[in-house]
């Protein structure tokens, strides 16, 4: 049924519709510790589309699972049936209107993206949670996402004025013309109306569950309201009307030390209440965690102190803003802080952000490596309770022998946290359920929500039953009833859920150490470990900012993600594609369009090295067979420019066949380069320059065939610095193109040869092209299973 579902979905909407075996198990993951493999996956162009998708899937009984970015640490964005993914086309702003202060979108509009359209006007989006480059309005709407901003610009509910909705007959309606419902439904809150006020709506981040509260008459029976944070399981939404909020126009960032996170969570309450725009807890393992990884990540002094408050201010002008900041100052210290600093420069502001917004992948490795996972990630309390909670929490973690990276919206007493569950064996599995059952009544005890801002998704659905008595889950269970009688939309998730430790992701995964070329040092030697790198925070899928991922930027395709390669990889070895294993056509084509540009090793919260995995791959798919032309073309290519460079008008003239190029598998629309006709003029320094420093100079193949004036001039200039210069090359090569094509085995042995011609040569070692140096300090460590330090001078 299904095959013929897809193939009427494929000729009746104007999207795609894509059910290959890679796309698959692209979807099968989201940032959750889950894994459900969907049938297929469609990408709607339009509100008929999702008519169509709707109507279809009725009539086979295929359930419909909604995604947007697929960042959700709870695991509602994965399904069984069809995955209906709105961030490829499905993503308009359909108008920004600055009078009313409001805007329309489409439910794959990102966030940001409507940051920008809504700036000129001087206002913004309220909530924007550390995703805000990729997540995606629709996914905010179904988890009832909050953020940073929140404890002063409220929730997605807060900020959602109304809805267009698909339901389960297949009509595209506003919310508030669905009469017959809305009837129902009056009479289920009038059925249910004591425990609903009583148990629901106690405190702004009580996520848990249904709004059932936005249904009370005192609260205006706003449905839109109750249908935000449902999570995909009452119907799909077609577009949003949502509230704008002013941007004030300076701000300053207050970042205040304390002594641990049970004092900043005492202070947090205090603080809250002089207006602050956030009140941001991180403690001092997510701060090593981001000191410890690879790249960019310089950030000012912290105050003294193991926990810290971020504490935005926002005022007319910078005069008003440092006099708030100022008074918070005196209010933190009066709160028991260590130190205060006030921050007034945008980029000082940000790199402090930037700790706190990559705590989601920052925080699923810690500082000496362990692994770290989601689970019992975001749960509330109200805000006065939340040091006795933090207390009590680690006293649960200690007592099950376990770490976790604190960090989150303490003036809200939301806490997010990553935790070193054993998800591998059979035994620590049942661990897991043993810690999310009792962390549930911990958070119980204190007044708390089992979620404060993912929703309680695949990881604590099974658990509403101890944070709500018995009147509530049934009511529950009637709300989603009235919206979707036939279970169509998610099911398994908040009513009739599935096991919180089914679908564990982990439960298939395998070590893999046998027959590696890489040696993976930071996953002790295991591809399995490598795999699991990748937790699916989706960093990979920004659309601005920084190098990753060129290919997803062009293509807008998961598969073309860092993270969808990553959970290709893992199903290729553990899962749904193993059938093929290294032979699989499915990983190939994912990886084909991988610049293996490294982007992602650096920018990645977890360090993802995909251009690594590529090559250990391409090793693998291709050993023993013919490879693609171009491996034999570019692939070589320095061995091919060492004897065009000899004869270059000769090789120029040449390579002006357009035939040879193809040949050589490259494109004939391109340009090929043309090699330089100017000699390298390189000399050694003089001998005896008394007391000079002494450095080496790698002149490249590429550097010395199209451009050798580059290097002509770095040692012009290493030499008029005073320093002693040993040149090394261009005959000798670090291996790039033969790592980036997969031809580990010559890699290894050009590689050998590299270092070995470095090995003796003095000082620092200056390269002018800065993919050799990457190669030389990255690729050849782990090839050549040597140490480091031989290859990172």
């Amino acid at each position: 049924m299904t095959d013929m579902l897809f193939r009427e979905l494929t000729r009746r909407i104007a999207g795609d519709v894509q059910t290959d075996s890679g796309t698959r198990a692209a979807y099968a993951s989201d940032a959750s510790n889950h894994r459900v493999v969907p049938a297929g996956v469609v990408f709607p162009r339009t509100a008929e589309d999702l008519s169509t998708i709707v109507g279809l899937c009725r009539d086979d009984g295929v359930p419909i699972t909604s995604r947007g970015a697929g960042t959700n640490v709870a695991g509602n964005a994965i399904g069984p049936g069809v995955v209906v993914d709105y961030s490829r086309y499905y993503q308009r702003i359909v108008s920004v209107d600055p009078d009313s202060r409001t805007a329309v979108v489409q439910p794959g509009v990102v966030v940001d993206r409507l940051q920008e359209a809504a700036a000129p006007h001087g206002l913004r989006f309220g909530p924007d949670p550390s995703t805000h480059n990729r997540c995606t309005i629709g996914g905010m709407i179904g988890t009832n996402a909050c953020g940073s901003h929140s404890v002063a610009w409220g929730t997605t509910a807060d900020n959602v004025l109304d809805l267009e909705v698909v339901l389960a007959d297949g009509l595209v309606r506003p919310i508030a013309d669905l009469s017959g419902l809305a009837d129902r439904l009056t009479g289920l809150r009038d059925a249910y109306l004591a425990p609903i006020r009583q148990e629901l709506g106690r405190f702004p981040r009580q996520i848990s569950g249904y709004g059932l509260q936005h249904l009370l008459p005192e609260l205006g029976f706003d449905l839109a309201r109750a249908f935000t944070g449902s999570e995909g399981t009452c119907g799909i939404i077609a577009s949003a009307t949502v509230k704008l909020v002013d941007v004030p126009p300076r701000r300053v960032l207050l970042v205040a030390g304390f002594a641990d996170d049970i004092a900043a969570a005492a202070a947090a309450p205090l603080l809250s209440k002089l207006g602050p725009l956030t009140v941001e807890g991180i403690d001092e393992n997510l701060v090593r965690a981001f000191d410890s990884r690879p790249g960019p990540h310089s950030r000012p002094e912290l105050p003294r102190g193991r926990a810290w408050l971020m504490l935005e201010a926002g005022g007319a002008d910078q005069v008003e803003v440092e006099e708030v900041s100022h008074s918070l100052a005196r209010a933190a210290q009066q709160a028991g802080a260590l130190g205060t600093r006030i921050l007034t420069d945008a980029p000082d502001q940000n790199a402090f952000w930037r700790i706190r917004e990559r705590g989601a992948g920052l925080a699923t490795r810690t500082a000496s490596g362990d692994e770290a996972w989601p689970g019992w990630e975001d749960a509330a309390v109200p805000p006065e309770r939340l040091a006795d909670y933090l207390t009590g929490f680690h006293r649960l973690l200690t007592g099950h022998g376990r770490q976790g990276v604190v960090y989150g919206h303490f003036g809200e007493g939301c806490v997010h946290v990553r935790i070193d569950h054993d998800l591998l064996s059979d035994r620590g599995r049942s661990a897991y359920r043993d810690f999310q059952q009792q962390a549930a009544e911990l958070v119980v005890e204190h007044g708390g929500s089992l979620s404060g801002e993912h929703g309680d998704g695949r990881a604590r659905s099974e658990l509403l039953s101890l944070m709500y008595g018995p009147e509530v889950v049934r009511a529950f269970a009637a709300f989603k009833h009235a919206f979707d009688p036939d279970r169509l939309f998610n099911p398994g998730v908040i009513v009739d859920p599935d096991p919180l430790d089914a679908n564990l992701r982990l439960a298939i995964n395998r070590p893999h150490t046998v027959d590696l070329q890489f040696g993976y040092p930071g996953d002790d030697g295991d591809w399995g470990k490598a795999m699991r790198r990748c937790v699916g925070v989706g960093a990979c899928r920004k659309e601005s900012g920084g190098g990753m991922c060129p290919s997803y930027r062009a293509t807008k395709d998961e598969r073309h993600s860092t993270r969808g390669r990553s959970r290709l990889l893992f199903e290729m070895l553990d899962g749904n594609l193993s059938a093929d294993g290294w032979r699989s056509k499915d990983v190939h084509d994912a990886l084909d369009l991988c610049l293996s540009c490294k982007a992602c090793s650096s920018e990645c919260p977890v360090s993802v090295d995909m251009a690594t995995y590529k090559a250990e791959f391409l090793h693998k798919h291709f050993r023993r067979r013919l490879r693609p032309r171009s491996h034999y073309s570019m692939g070589w290519l320095p061995l091919w420019l060492v004897a065009a460079r000899r004869v270059p008008r000769l090789a120029n003239l040449v390579m002006k066949n357009k035939l040879l190029a193809r040949l050589g598998g490259i494109d004939s629309r391109r340009a090929v380069p043309k090699l330089s006709t100017a000699p390298l003029k390189l000399t050694q320094s003089p001998a005896g320059i008394p007391d000079a420093p002494r450095v080496t100079l790698w002149v490249d193949t590429f550097t010395a065939a199209f451009d050798p004036a580059i290097a002509d001039d770095a040692l012009t200039l290493l030499r008029a610095a005073g320093y002693e210069v040993t040149v090394v090359g261009p005959d000798v090569c670090c291996g790039l193109t033969w790592v980036s094509t997969g031809q580990l085995n010559i890699a290894r042995r050009v590689m050998t040869r590299a270092v070995t011609r470095l090995a003796g040569t003095p000082g620092r070692i200056v390269v002018l092209e800065p993919s050799c140096a990457a190669a030389l300090r990255g690729d050849a460590p782990e090839l050549l299973h040597t140490t480091a330090a031989r290859c990172r001078r």
